[in-house]
């Protein structure tokens, strides 16, 4: 079944069916028939459909509705699209009423407020999601109370800091992906209905109460925008490539995590596979596979820019194309999100204490608060690190008396803060890596979890 075959003398060639057929918009079922039902409600109000029409349309489409949700749909291969299988399937239920869904209507506007109602819910359900991944990391963090690990730059061992710290700066990540679709979420909440082809319409629609119905803030400003936009999806797309693009940190730090090297993890064997040849393997393949996919994801952002560089206004067939991209992304998102969340979830963290080396830099700040100069400081505990070094000690070996010998502003009781907990303890910036910080992050992260 087509739309549009009034005006031709023959029937689609199957190559052209083939080509222009897509199957991604069956996802949109039931934000389609929900966008049907606002329209029908509109018609009666304007005086397009009588009461008797009405009532047969509502009834059909709140059966099509039904279908949808249980799965019971039956998609024909001569449905173009969702919007002509929608109408086909009316037409065999109701009759020839269905003919006056389409009044005042063009498919180009009905894809554009199918793909935003979409989008608008699936972009609630991503901030879920991510707000759970978030409280599993806060859980932990809260769990590993005041243990100690190395912080890394350039992958080498940095500065001494509290796991939980570690642990948080995941957490504060996800918190600012949350708000990306917050945000992305408001530029989708305006119903395009009303649009038309391009032109709008010269039948006494009226679009508002159509997006009212529908829960839309607003309505277009302009029609041939309100068709031809798909900056939405580009903003929705790139809203889970970043989030996957966070979760892709996360999970290379989890594989790390779980080699012998590191020793930091071990995960569940609920979320964890095996080996075909190797009978002792405990793959990571959940973190491994939301790695990988990141990368399709952020695909998918380039393709949807591609998509539209060049079209003209308003309606080019080419944005059949979003669907699939913006599709994929976020199923991505929603498939890495639930597994990663488990994964770290069931964790057991029990890291090493980091190397005493990575107490150096404080050594340093507290020659500076002695008033030596950072270039001075730096220098005189990086010859402090070098006699060490060369002698095969660390920083926790060394005696009261050193530091003084290398510089006169070291104390004998200095040595003291070669530990790392305890050069923890002076750390001072707010959000910084001090236990004091880490209870006060946790603190803020529970308020915006809601408890």
């Amino acid at each position: 079944m087509t739309l549009w075959g009034g005006g031709h003398a023959e029937p689609p060639a199957d190559a052209l069916w083939r080509f222009t057929v897509s199957t991604a918009d069956r996802r949109l079922l039931a934000d389609d028939v929900a966008g049907s039902l606002a329209h029908v409600r509109m018609l009666r109000a304007a005086g397009l459909v009588d009461e008797y029409e009405v009532v047969d349309l509502v009834d059909g489409l709140e059966r099509i509705a039904a279908e949808a949700e249980s799965g019971d749909f039956a998609w024909a291969d001569t449905d173009e699209d969702v919007h002509t299988a929608v109408e086909r399937r009316l037409g065999e239920l109701v009759g020839e009423v269905a003919g006056k869904l389409h009044t005042g209507r063009s498919r180009n506007d009905q894809v554009a407020l199918d793909i935003r109602l979409y989008l608008r819910r699936a972009a609630g359900e991503r901030i879920d999601g991510l707000r759970g991944l978030a409280a599993a990391l806060v859980g932990q963090a809260e769990a590993a109370e005041e243990r100690v690990v190395a912080s890394y730059t350039h992958l080498q061992q940095a500065q001494a800091v509290p796991l939980g710290h570690h642990l948080l700066a995941h957490a504060w990540a996800l918190r600012r992906d949350t708000e990306r679709f917050a945000d992305c979420r408001r530029r989708l909440d305006v119903s395009p209905l009303g649009a038309g082809a391009g032109g709008g319409s010269s039948l006494p629609l009226d679009p508002a109460a159509v997006a009212k119905e529908l829960g839309f803030a607003a309505t277009f400003d302009n029609s041939l925008d309100a068709v031809a936009a798909r900056d939405v999806v580009a903003e929705y797309a790139f809203c889970c490539a970043q989030a996957m693009a966070h979760l892709s940190r996360l999970a290379e730090e989890l594989v790390l995590w779980a080699t012998a090297e590191f020793g930091w993890a071990s995960f569940a064997d609920a979320y964890t596979t095996g080996s075909s040849a190797l009978p002792q393997k405990k793959n990571p393949d959940v973190a491994e596979l939301a790695r990988g996919k990141a990368a399709a994801a952020a695909g998918a952002v380039v393709a949807l820019l591609g998509l539209q560089k060049g079209l003209p206004l308003a309606y080019n067939r080419d944005l059949q194309e979003d669907k699939e991209a913006v599709f994929g992304a976020d199923d991505a998102l929603a498939g890495a999100l639930e597994a990663l969340t488990g994964m770290v979830a069931t964790a057991t963290l029990d890291p090493p204490p980091p190397s005493p080396w990575v107490t150096a830099y404080d050594l340093a700040e507290l020659l500076v608060e002695r008033g030596v100069p950072f270039r001075e400081a730096h220098e005189v505990v990086g010859r402090l690190v070098a006699d060490v070094a060369a002698d095969g000690r660390t920083l926790a070996d060394l005696a009261p008396l050193e530091p003084v010998a290398v510089h006169d502003s070291f104390e004998s009781g200095d040595v003291q803060f070669a530990d790392p907990p305890v050069s923890i303890r002076r750390r001072r910036t707010p959000g910084g890596g001090s236990f004091d910080s880490v209870r006060d992050q946790i603190a803020a992260l529970r308020e915006w979890l809601g408890g």
